[in-house]
């Protein structure tokens, strides 16, 4: 599956999109896998309630199952204006 980061996601990770294979059955299991990888990852996950989630380009939550999503991805909640 693949990964997409925005932000300063992406800034904290230090890449714009990675494809991982994982066994986790929800986002927030793949975030805890993600965040058990290295310091960046722990940092770029330390809060969630700034994150906002996509699957397959449609906003989801944390506890979404990703059984056959093909793209995921994380980003700061935007601002209208």
């Amino acid at each position: 599956m693949d990964i997409l980061y925005f932000a300063w996601v992406r800034e904290r990770i230090g890449i714009p999109r990675e494809t991982v294979e994982t066994q986790a059955r929800t986002v927030l299991e793949l975030v805890n896998e993600l965040k058990q990888r290295e310091p960046r990852y722990e940092a770029a996950f330390s809060d969630l309630s700034a994150l906002k989630v996509a699957l397959d380009q449609s906003l989801s939550d944390f506890d979404a199952d990703i059984d056959g999503v093909c793209e995921i991805a994380f980003f700061p909640p935007m601002t209208g204006g």
